[in-house]
């Protein structure tokens, strides 16, 4: 990493410690608040109905420079601004992760403010707080830890070390962001099909026989049946997200989606086709098969995409055993050390001290044990949460630091990290006689917190080692990630509210829909309710298991990507996998056209902003139309009968701007190379 200095000297950050410089003013830390909001909004959009957020550094750093540079800000205050609005990205991600799962288990009756108001944003404020406090004990010899690469850390420092270069990409955000809405609000009003069912006949129903053994005498059992398949959804959100992670997980995402709609269901719905239409009312039409096949979906491949994902949650922990073991060694060394005297330290140094630290941890503590208590009428089960809660938050949030030093937070496997405390939580629960909704409230509570701050933790460390590079001050980086953490708990609820009540209001269930998968929630509610009530599907959940297990000795780079592909709607993956060609196609022409490293690495920067501002249009204005359907204000409808083949036509064009725009602006083969865009 070029700004450190070799042979272990002393490091010099980009603003040296002598000088002083604006840095935490309202004119950094109000726009900062406001991008928190609307990227976390985004986000709980996004991963709803996708399963994947994405990492808001970058779109953070882009836009905080655009604004402070109008207003002759410096470049402290651009880091403040860029850090608190990326961490509405965090606590999004652990709300998104975690709070549906009340609702889909049943342990709240509804999603509406009286009955999940305060109880989602104490568990967001609880967790967001910890998360900032935990990563305060970690911090210094994290981020001084020079094996560490922090590579997103490094490349949101460079973008703001490039000053006005930065400033002129921002017009790749805001011009795909005003597209992206216009796409989706269009599609929304029956401009175009969005999405596109088929229906395949599988057999003869009633005719179809399998034979048994290979005599004509052999028992046969009756087969056939109706199934349906979806072509790709019309979505700037999906393409743009399967052009960011690329083709490989891409592909990975959706072949989890071939093996369950180009395999499983076809052949439940075959196998079990008689069966089935004795459920269906007499001379049921294909949208009534539609329904069924959803079901077979729904409540026998899902559960086995649920073993699945707990395969690939322990091999990803497993695969990464040495860097948890390193970090939670790491964490505990820090601790036994002794508090420096801030009093004596560099301006680079300043940060809160150890007792105050501890202290809010500790208030912390007793607050989320008296929600507890409030939220499932247990008092030594809900301690028993809250110790579980503040070990193991603190142990996952050092791990989640850690591995974000390592491979950036956009990787860090927040939802496996949570799965491993519920599994945990569950089981204690269990060995108490703790069982019903109580259980499965005290569960999810302990998963809600661990997540929320486990995702904050390593957001806030990342967020550290910008400030430790340019020179920022660390209490400042401090007190306005807590500051953010507070607003963006206080507000987050509503971005889920109006999704969840908005997809009701269009004939959804909200939660859980195929429109509204929330496919972790769904995991963790499965989970909790399974252990602690006993009715779990352990016969598919082991099928899943060794379906994992089998993906592990084919090699399988993510058996847990595949899983969520499978837990996903086909529609969902399909578009994903689309805007993964989409990228193969740009690196091919950048290959044929002979781009240099440095050509690249600027197509690769544009490409990467549009496919971001293609993700926020749709997920704001997603927002937005769900908030019409919440108030039972229909859209316009342009076309009775709306054509997917024009739906087509406008995600060709998405894929031309896609491939275009970033070509067209490579620069030449002898300019210098900027700052990669890590997501």
């Amino acid at each position: 990493m070029s700004d450190q200095t070799p042979g272990g000297s002393a490091y010099q950050p980009f603003v040296p410690e002598s000088m002083s410089m604006k840095e935490l003013t309202l004119r950094a830390v109000i726009p900062g608040l406001f991008m928190c909001l609307i990227l976390g909004a985004a986000n709980a959009y996004l991963g709803l109905r996708a399963g994947q957020t994405i990492a808001a550094t970058y779109p953070a750093a882009v836009i905080s420079m655009v604004i402070l540079r109008f207003r002759k800000g410096s470049i402290l205050e651009e880091n403040i601004a860029r850090t608190a609005g990326s961490i509405g990205e965090s606590v999004a991600a652990g709300a998104i992760f975690t709070l549906p799962a009340f609702v889909i288990a049943g342990v709240w009756p509804s999603f509406g403010p009286k009955d999940a108001y305060w109880k989602s944003t104490a568990l967001m404020l609880v967790g967001g707080v910890l998360g900032v406090l935990f990563c305060s004990l970690i911090r210094r010899v994290m981020v001084e830890d020079r094996t560490l690469p922090f590579p997103e850390s490094v490349a949101a420092s460079q973008i703001h070390k490039a000053g006005q270069r930065g400033a002129e990409a921002a017009k790749y955000l805001f011009y795909n962001m005003l597209f992206g809405a216009v796409v989706f609000f269009t599609g929304a009003s029956s401009l175009f099909a969005a999405d596109k069912p088929f229906v395949i006949k599988l057999g003869e129903l009633g005719l179809s026989k399998v034979k048994l053994g290979a005599t004509a005498a052999s028992p046969a059992v009756s087969a056939g049946g109706i199934t349906r398949i979806s072509a790709p959804t019309v979505s700037p959100a999906y393409l743009g997200v399967g052009y960011i992670i690329g083709p490989e997980l891409a592909a990975l995402s959706f072949s989890g989606g071939v093996l369950a709609w180009g395999l499983m269901v076809p052949l439940l719905v075959f196998l079990m086709g008689p069966n089935l239409q004795s459920l269906l009312p007499s001379g049921a039409d294909a949208v009534a098969w539609g329904g069924m096949t959803t079901k077979v979906w729904l409540f026998i491949v899902r559960p086995i995409a649920v073993g699945g994902m707990l395969v690939g949650t322990v091999y990803t922990l497993y695969r990464r055993r040495e860097s948890i073991f390193g970090g939670l060694g790491r964490a505990l060394h820090e601790l036994r050390a002794k508090p420096a005297d801030l009093m004596k330290v560099g301006r680079t140094e300043r940060y809160m001290s150890s007792k105050t630290v501890f202290t809010l941890i500790g208030v912390m503590f007793v607050l989320m044990a008296a929600l507890y208590v409030y939220m499932t009428h247990l008092v030594i089960g809900s301690l028993l949460a809250a110790v579980v809660m503040i070990i193991a938050g603190f142990f996952f949030a050092t791990v989640s630091g850690y591995l974000v030093g390592l491979i950036g937070s956009s990787n860090n496997p927040i939802s496996g990290l949570t799965l491993s405390t519920l599994i945990i939580a569950a089981l204690l629960m269990v060995a108490m006689g703790v069982s019903g909704q109580s259980g499965v409230a005290a569960v999810l509570g302990v998963a809600a917190v661990v997540c929320v701050s486990s995702a904050v933790a390593g957001e806030l460390l990342q967020d550290f080692k910008v400030g430790w590079i340019l020179g920022g001050t660390p209490r400042s980086i401090q007190i306005v990630e807590l500051v953010a953490v507070i607003a963006a708990s206080l507000l987050m609820y509503f971005p889920l509210m109006v999704l969840h009540e908005g997809n009701i209001k269009m004939g959804g269930i909200g939660f859980g829909d195929a429109r509204l998968p929330a496919p972790q929630a769904g995991l963790m509610a499965a989970l909790a309710s399974g252990i602690v009530g006993g009715d779990m599907p352990w016969a598919l959940i082991i099928i899943g298991v060794l379906l994992g297990f089998a993906m592990i000795l084919l090699r399988v780079k993510s058996p847990m990507l595949v899983a969520v592909g499978m837990y996903l709607p086909l529609e969902t993956t399909s578009a994903i996998f689309v805007g993964g060609c989409i990228r193969w196609l740009m690196d091919r022409m950048a290959d044929k056209r002979g781009f240099n490293a440095a050509q690249r690495t600027r197509a690769e920067n544009v490409g990467i902003l549009a496919a971001s501002g293609l993700i926020a249009g749709e997920a704001l204005t997603g927002l937005v139309t769900a908030t019409f359907a919440w108030l039972e204000k229909p859209l316009p409808v342009i076309f009775q009968s709306p054509s997917y083949l024009a739906g087509l036509a406008v995600m060709a064009l998405i894929a031309f701007i896609l491939i275009r725009v970033p070509l067209a602006n490579a620069g030449a083969a002898d300019e210098p190379a900027p700052p990669a865009a890590i997501m």
